[in-house]
C-alpha cells in the first residue's frame, strides 16, 4: 500500500468516526443511518485531526492531497504515529459502544487495558490481549458485541479476531548514517515483562493445589487454627461435632467414649475434627500428652524402629508416653501384616489403661478389606459416627467463613453459584475459593458470576434443571417407596407424615415457593402445618442422623 493510499483509508476512518461522534452526541444508542461520503465531510472538524485542512468546501479535496503529498516527505516513524492514533480513536469509540452493552465488571476486567486494536484493514480488526485467559473469553463471549459494534461505527459488516500479545522487541534509528551505524553497534532495545497467561495460570493453580494437599500430608504437629469455633456445623455432621466436643472435655474412659471412630469420604471435616479434639484436650487438659498422627507416618515409624533396632524405643513411646492416641485415615494400614500386628498390641494396653483412642477412615471399619478381623472388632468396640456430605445451607456458610479467613471479599450470588456447584468436598469448596482470590489479585478485579464460571470452569452450569415443588415430590416419593398420592392425602401415618415433612422442608429451601404454594400443592392444606412440618424437621435434623441422611440424600440427587 503506498503513502497516498495509506492516508486515504487514515482519512476514511476519520470520516466515519466523526459521523458517530455526531449521532452520539445527539441520541446514544439510536439507530443510525448510513451517511452518504458525499454528505460526511459537512461540519467536520478537520483541523482536529488534520495539519493545514482548511473549512473552504470548494477546496477540500486540493488541501487534503497538499496534506498528503506534504506528509509522505516525513519519516515512516510518522506514518507509523499517525496510524496508532487512527486506531486508537476507533478504539475507543469502539469500547465505548461495547461499554454499554456488557457488565461493567466484565468490561473492566476483559476489555479496558486488556484488548488492544493492532490493526483494520479491509474490514477486518485484529485486537491483542494481554493474556491467554483474556483472549479466551474474548473469542467466546465478547467477539459479537465487537464486530456489531464495529457495524454501528462504519455502517458495514466487519470481522474481529484476537491473538496473544507477544513480547515487544524495538531498536531506536537515527536519520543520519553515521548515527545508524553506531546503533548498530549499541542496539537497544524493551522487552514486555508482565506476566502471561501461563504465568497466571500457574500461580492460580499452584495456590489452589498447595490447598487441596495441605490436609494430606503425615503431620505430628496440632495445627492450632482447626479448632471447634470455626467448624462449621449442619445436619450432615452435628453428631460427629457434639461427639468430638463431649470427648475433649472428658477424653478416656471417665467420658463416654473412651475409643471413637469417624468416618466419611474424603474433604469432609474428620481431620479437622481431629485437630480440634486435640486442641480442646490441651486446653481443658494439659497434662495430657497427645500423639495425632496419620496412619502412614505410624507405619514409617515402625519401619524405621525395625531397621535402626530400636523397637523397644517404639512400643515404650506408644505405651508409657501416650494418653491420647490419634490416627488419622487408619484404612492405610491395610495389607501391612506386621504394623497391624504392632497396632494390635498398643491397641489393647492403652484400651486397658483407660487412655483415649480416635481414629478416622474413608468407611466404616467392616467395609476395610485386608484389615485383620481382630481389629475390626476393636476399631467397632467404639461409638462409630459418619459424616455425611453437607447440605448447601452448610456449604454457604464454610464459604463464608473461610472468605473471611482469607480477607477476600465475594458477592452472595458468587458464593450460592459455588455452593451449588460443589458438593462433594470441604476442601474443594474452600480450594475453589482460594483460586478465585488468586485470580482476582493477579487481574485486579471483582469476581462476579459470569468471572467465576470461567476460572472454575462451570459454563455448564446453567444447563441444570432446578428443582421444582413436582420434582421434590416425585424424588421423595421414590425414595421413601411412598406413593405420591398418599404423599399428598391427608393420611397421618408415621411413614407417611416423616416423609411429607421431609418433602416440605426440601420444598422450602430448594425452591422460591411460599407456604401457601407449598400447602396447596400437597392437597390444599393450611399453610400453618406446612410450617409447622418444616420446623419440626429442621429441628430433628439437628439430633437425628437419620433424617439428615435422608435430606441430603435428596438434595444431592435433585
Amino acid at each position: 500500500m503506498t503513502i497516498f493510499q495509506h492516508h486515504v483509508r487514515t482519512l476514511e476512518v476519520y470520516y466515519a468516526l466523526h459521523s458517530v461522534l455526531l449521532s452520539k452526541a445527539t441520541c446514544y444508542k439510536t439507530a443510525h443511518t448510513k451517511i452518504e461520503a458525499s454528505n460526511m465531510n459537512n461540519g467536520f472538524p478537520f483541523e482536529k485531526f488534520l495539519k493545514n485542512v482548511t473549512q473552504e468546501k470548494n477546496n477540500n479535496k486540493n488541501n487534503i492531497l497538499d496534506d498528503f503529498f506534504t506528509s509522505q516527505k516525513e519519516s515512516n516513524n510518522s506514518v507509523n504515529n499517525d496510524q496508532k492514533e487512527t486506531l486508537k480513536e476507533v478504539e475507543n469509540a469502539l469500547f465505548n459502544i461495547v461499554k454499554t452493552n456488557i457488565d461493567s465488571a466484565k468490561y473492566s476486567t476483559f476489555v479496558a487495558g486488556k484488548l488492544e486494536l493492532r490493526s483494520f484493514e479491509n474490514n477486518s480488526a485484529i485486537f491483542e490481549a494481554q493474556t491467554k485467559f483474556i483472549q479466551s473469553n474474548a473469542e467466546n463471549n465478547l467477539r459479537h458485541h465487537f464486530e456489531n459494534g464495529l457495524e454501528e461505527l462504519f455502517g458495514t459488516k466487519c470481522t474481529v479476531s484476537f491473538q496473544m500479545k507477544s513480547p515487544s522487541f524495538s531498536i531506536e534509528s537515527k536519520t543520519t548514517q553515521q548515527d545508524a551505524e553506531a546503533k548498530k553497534s549499541t542496539p537497544s532495545f524493551t522487552l514486555d515483562l508482565s506476566q502471561t497467561s501461563e504465568d497466571i495460570k500457574s500461580h492460580v493453580e499452584s495456590e489452589y493445589i498447595q490447598h487441596m494437599k495441605q490436609n494430606e500430608s503425615s503431620y505430628q504437629t496440632i495445627d492450632k487454627t482447626k479448632t471447634f469455633d470455626n467448624f462449621i456445623v449442619g445436619p450432615s455432621n452435628n453428631l460427629a461435632f457434639a461427639t468430638a466436643c463431649a470427648v475433649s472435655e472428658s477424653p478416656g474412659n471417665k467420658g463416654k467414649y473412651p475409643c471413637l471412630y469417624i468416618y466419611s469420604d474424603s474433604g469432609l471435616g474428620k481431620t479437622h475434627l481431629l485437630h480440634a479434639v486435640a486442641n480442646g484436650i490441651n486446653d481443658r487438659h494439659p497434662s495430657l500428652s497427645i500423639c495425632l498422627i496419620s496412619a502412614r507416618e505410624f507405619m514409617k515409624e515402625l519401619i524405621n524402629a525395625y531397621k535402626d533396632k530400636t523397637l523397644s524405643d517404639f512400643q515404650r513411646k506408644y505405651s508409657e508416653s501416650v494418653d491420647v492416641l490419634m490416627i488419622d485415615d487408619i484404612h492405610e494400614l491395610k495389607n501391612k501384616t506386621s504394623t497391624q500386628e504392632e497396632f494390635f498390641h498398643i491397641f489393647n494396653f492403652l484400651h486397658d489403661k483407660g487412655k483415649q483412642l480416635i481414629f478416622t477412615s474413608d468407611k466404616s471399619p467392616e467395609k476395610i478389606n485386608g484389615i485383620e478381623e481382630r481389629i475390626i472388632t476393636r476399631l467397632q468396640w467404639g461409638l462409630g459416627i459418619d459424616i455425611q456430605k453437607p447440605d448447601i445451607e452448610t456449604r454457604t456458610a464454610i464459604l463464608k467463613k473461610k472468605a473471611l479467613e482469607l480477607d477476600f471479599y465475594i458477592q452472595d450470588d458468587v458464593l450460592t453459584l459455588i455452593a451449588g456447584a460443589i458438593k462433594t468436598s470441604i476442601r474443594e469448596l474452600e480450594g475453589s475459593l482460594i483460586k478465585l482470590q488468586a485470580s482476582a489479585e493477579l487481574m485486579d478485579v471483582e469476581i462476579d458470576v459470569e468471572i467465576a464460571k470461567e476460572i472454575l470452569k462451570l459454563q455448564n452450569l446453567e444447563n441444570l434443571t432446578p428443582a421444582t415443588l413436582e420434582s421434590i415430590s416425585k424424588s421423595t416419593s421414590q425414595y421413601f417407596k411412598i406413593p405420591l398420592a398418599d404423599l399428598k392425602s391427608k393420611s397421618r401415618s408415621k411413614e407417611i407424615v416423616k416423609a411429607r415433612h421431609i418433602a416440605w422442608f426440601l420444598s422450602k429451601n430448594l425452591t422460591t415457593s411460599t407456604y401457601k404454594e407449598i400447602a396447596k400443592y400437597y392437597g390444599n392444606r393450611d399453610h400453618s402445618s406446612v410450617i409447622h412440618g418444616v420446623n419440626k424437621i429442621a429441628e430433628q435434623s439437628k439430633i437425628d442422623p437419620t433424617i439428615s441422611r435422608d435430606i441430603l440424600f435428596l438434595e444431592n440427587n435433585l
